[in-house]
């Protein structure tokens, strides 16, 4: 098996086995680009190393060092030794973009025979000592496993001792001196010397980006971003060229587009006299790109050309890095960007516009999690001034108190506490803190800094290079310039589309403006096969999901009409009745409520259709807590506070999610269910007189049998004849019913004989399939997919085998007896895109999900038809 490619042998589309960055960096070779040569070592190395117990097999190990030589010649340059010394750097690159997570190390081949080479070949003493104590750091902290901050710490020392504050400061003589104390540190901390063989030095380099696949970070980034864990790493050896030689010498990174806002514009940052590591890592703050302009026009302009080639090449922003080595230009690496949920949005509806790619494309292009991220939170309108201003690297706000590093913040989270993560500087290692923060500020890096980059690609609100602050990690402080001191645990507010921070907390309010996401989900009208209904019990959330995208309303969950203060009350009452009388009394006063509610939600909605479940929940849920809202209760009542009591003792439930709930209400109370139909269709009468012609349809909850249907589809029968007798008016009406029960399923074909409609109730069918409580599955379900038992949590994405099958089931019996019956779902699977495929492929007419996940739910819809080949 061929395990090692030289650049000259890969293209892009071999990136299972060369990883993204190391296809890439072929693609480029192929398209003349001046890259610097080198190799990969594949993904199946990878996998081998594992195989062999965490170590290279000799015959990949002499394939490595084979294509070593044939990188001197094609240099002219010795590997660790030599007048003209080669030297190479390692990275790693996984077939999916894992920016960060892994490991690099730089200037390998070093030696002190190979330093004085190289300063009598450059006559640069001060380039080749900092290379030389970069590659010693890194080395000892990648290979070895120490902590690097022995070594930047003593750094920091050294500069105070020199009364210096950046690197640049300091001169030959003192990087001759750190170096010295490097070698000295790494023989402290690993009882033997750094390693001269060039050889030792590269193998264990390899070795070590190969084991960094299972680091930490790594690992939880995948599981974050749903990424396999048996793709494995390639790694890039690749001749170095460097940016720190010198002032006509720099590196960066940009983007052919703005990766925040999707903007078509060149998108960057770059150093002079430095190497990559400098800019990504946030420790300088780097210049603006076009600012290169007025250092090397030259160069700019080359760097333009090679953008727009890429990016026409890839028909995608572009993610790329870059260096100058005295005057001359090297492309290191381009990628797919990541970018913000806003500009990816932006950029596939611009490459629409400019044809650079399809609508299909378009639509396949994001992932549709991410639109929920579209419609980022702002500000309510305030006028309170900024205490400091940052460099806005990920839009959207955020509220929440100060932590000071990642563990806190994990900590906060499982307090429910809201979280504000403040760095100097983000590292990979702040990976799991990040992702649980609410947002993240740094006073260090720029907006193509570590924290910048992850944050865009998690969605996470983000303020970086804050340079008028001071952040004491140690005592957990931040200094702002007018003197104010904010310790840990105080809150501020933090804007990552204008950079500025606040004091504080700042009301939030949603952003639904966005042409782009109209225009957007308009596509997905063309393509989708399964309707997106909302799952709404407002007005105002019938007018959002109309204006995203609705094709009506699949779920109103009338018991939360009831739980607005002016209407709780009369609830509790009619629940606490003693008799039907006073039910029936306390109905009534509700009765204006429920119709004008219904009146506003269907004409709303209209055209399209709404589909109104009756009360659902345990009667218990209403009832009241605290002893002043039961002693005015029990005073309306006329009864003691004792009795009172006992009435509320008497409806608790030792299961209520089995109990006293869904049509078995209706069937105890029937009146209950009189109120609701005359609501609907004295709300439809209404609605008639204003020439609007509404359809209801009545959806019976938690039925599990042809006899229990009937009988409240009776209730609603009766009720709605008289009333409409009594206006001498006819409405067309609905009744369907909600599966939520495995015996529902299996008994689908007798229900469907009465019922017009189902609706999968899957959050109940989960919990009474599994028999999980979904209030009390948190205590148990970590472990089960920690240990694999469970591939993910059937309460978010719908269990195929199981729940599945009776759904299958179920549906394929009711279509024997009503082969045009009309199926959907609306647990919260609906907003899920792999439950959503799945629920296209079985036959559901329709999904039903909350507001803010139709975007969601509509491109998984056609992203489901488009890879199936079916689209109406």
């Amino acid at each position: 098996m061929k395990y090692v490619y030289s650049f000259k042998e890969g293209n892009k589309d071999m990136k299972n086995i060369l990883g993204g960055k190391g296809a890439n960096l072929a693609e480029m070779t192929n398209l003349n680009l001046p890259v610097p040569p080198g190799f990969t070592i594949t993904t199946e190395a990878c996998h081998n190393y594992y195989e062999n117990n965490g170590s290279l097999k000799k015959e990949i190990e002499e394939e490595i060092l084979e294509h070593i030589k044939n990188l001197e010649i094609e240099t002219g340059k010795t590997f660790g030794t030599g007048p003209k010394p080669l030297l190479i750097s390692v990275r790693s690159g996984a077939p999916v973009s894992m920016p960060g997570m892994m490991d690099t190390i730089l200037n390998l081949g070093m030696n002190n025979d190979v330093v004085e080479s190289l300063i009598k070949q450059t006559n640069n003493p001060r380039f080749v000592y900092d290379s030389y104590r970069r590659l010693i750091m890194m080395y000892a902290d990648v290979v070895k496993g120490y902590d690097r901050n022995v070594f930047e710490s003593h750094l920091e020392e050294y500069k105070k001792t020199k009364n210096v504050i950046k690197d640049l400061e300091l001169n030959a003589d003192d990087l001759k001196k750190i170096t010295l104390d490097y070698l000295n540190l790494y023989e402290k901390l690993n009882k033997s010397p750094f390693p001269a063989d060039p050889t030792t030095q590269i193998i264990e380099a390899i070795s070590s980006v190969f084991r960094s696949w299972n680091n930490d970070r790594a690992i939880y980034y995948r599981k974050m971003n749903q990424i396999s864990d048996h793709l494995g790493t390639a790694v890039n050896v690749q001749t170095m060229v460097y940016g720190n030689i010198g002032e006509t010498s720099g590196t960066g990174v940009a983007f052919t587009r703005n990766p925040s806002t999707g903007e078509k514009k060149l998108y960057g940052e770059f150093l002079m006299n430095a190497q990559g590591e400098d800019v990504v890592a946030g420790t300088r703050t780097p210049q603006p790109i076009e600012t290169l302009n007025n250092i090397n026009s030259k160069i700019y302009q080359q760097f333009l050309s090679y953008s727009a080639i890429l990016e026409n090449h890839y028909k995608d922003m572009q993610d790329m890095e870059f260096t100058i080595e005295e005057g001359k230009l090297y492309m290191l690496q381009t990628r797919n960007g990541k970018r913000t949920p806003t500009a990816a949005l932006k950029i596939a509806v611009d490459m629409v516009h400019e044809g650079l790619i399809t609508k299909t494309d378009a639509l396949l292009r994001l992932n549709p999690l991410d639109l929920q991220n579209v419609l980022h939170s702002r500000f309510k309108s305030h006028d309170k001034m900024p205490i400091a201003k940052g460099l806005a690297a990920s839009p959207g706000v955020a509220v929440g108190k100060v932590y000071f590093n990642a563990q806190d913040v994990i900590e906060a989270k499982k307090n429910n506490i809201k979280a504000i993560l403040v760095r100097n500087e983000t590292s990979p290692e702040d990976i799991e803190g990040m992702h649980h923060a609410e947002g993240i500020l740094t006073c260090r890096g720029g907006m193509t800094s570590h924290a910048a980059v992850v944050a865009r690609g998690m969605g996470v609100c983000c303020v970086s290079g804050c340079e008028t602050i001071k952040i004491n990690e140690i005592t957990k402080e931040i200094s702002f310039p007018n003197h104010k001191l904010l310790k840990e645990g105080e809150t501020i507010s933090i804007d990552g589309s204008t950079g500025n921070i606040y004091e504080g907390t700042l009301e939030q309010e949603e952003n639904l403006e966005n042409n782009n996401l109209q225009e957007f989900l308009s596509w997905t009208d063309e393509i989708e096969t399964i309707k997106v209904k909302a799952n709404a019990d407002t007005e105002q959330d019938a007018l959002t999901a109309k204006m995203l995208g609705a094709k009506g309303i699949g779920l109103c969950r009338t018991e939360h009409m009831f739980f607005s203060s002016n209407r709780i009350f009369a609830f509790r009452k009619m629940i606490l009745s003693n008799n039907m009388q006073e039910r029936v009394s306390f109905l009534n006063e509700l009765l204006p409520y429920q119709r004008e509610d219904f009146y506003k939600l269907f004409k709303a909605s209209y055209p399209n259709s709404v589909v109104i479940r009756y009360l659902d929940p345990p009667l218990h849920e209403f009832l009241p807590k605290e002893k002043n809202e039961k002693q005015l209760l029990a005073s309306t009542l006329n009864i003691s506070l004792e009795d009172l009591e006992n009435r509320i003792i008497n409806l608790q439930e030792i299961n209520p999610m089995m109990g006293h709930r869904g049509c078995r209400l209706a069937i105890t109370y029937p009146e209950i269910a009189i109120m609701q139909t005359k609501a609907i269709i004295e709300a439809c009468i209404l609605l008639l007189k204003e020439n609007i012609s509404i359809v209801p349809e009545i959806m019976i909850p938690l039925t599990g049998d042809q006899k229990e249907f009937e009988f409240v589809k009776k209730i609603v029968d009766d009720t709605a004849k008289k009333i409409m007798k009594d206006h001498n008016v006819e409405i067309r009406y609905q009744v369907g019913t909600m599966i939520e029960l495995p015996r529902a399923c299996v008994m689908a074909d007798k229900i469907a004989n009465s019922a017009e409609f189902f609706s999968f109730g899957t959050n109940d069918l989960t919990q009474m399939t599994y028999g999980f409580s979904r209030d009390d599955s948190n205590k148990f379900l970590p472990e089960y997919l920690k240990e694999k038992l469970l591939k993910q949590d059937p309460f978010k994405t719908i269990d195929q085998e199981g729940v599945g099958s009776l759904m299958k089931v179920a549906i394929s019996i009711a279509k024997n007896t009503r082969p045009d019956i009309s199926l959907g779902v609306c647990g919260e699977h609906a907003g899920d895109p792999q439950s959503i495929k799945f629920f296209k492929e079985i036959g559901l007419d329709y999904v039903s999900c909350s507001p803010y996940r139709i975007p969601v739910a509509k491109l998984a819809a056609a992203q489901a038809a488009i890879k199936s080949g079916k689209q109406d």
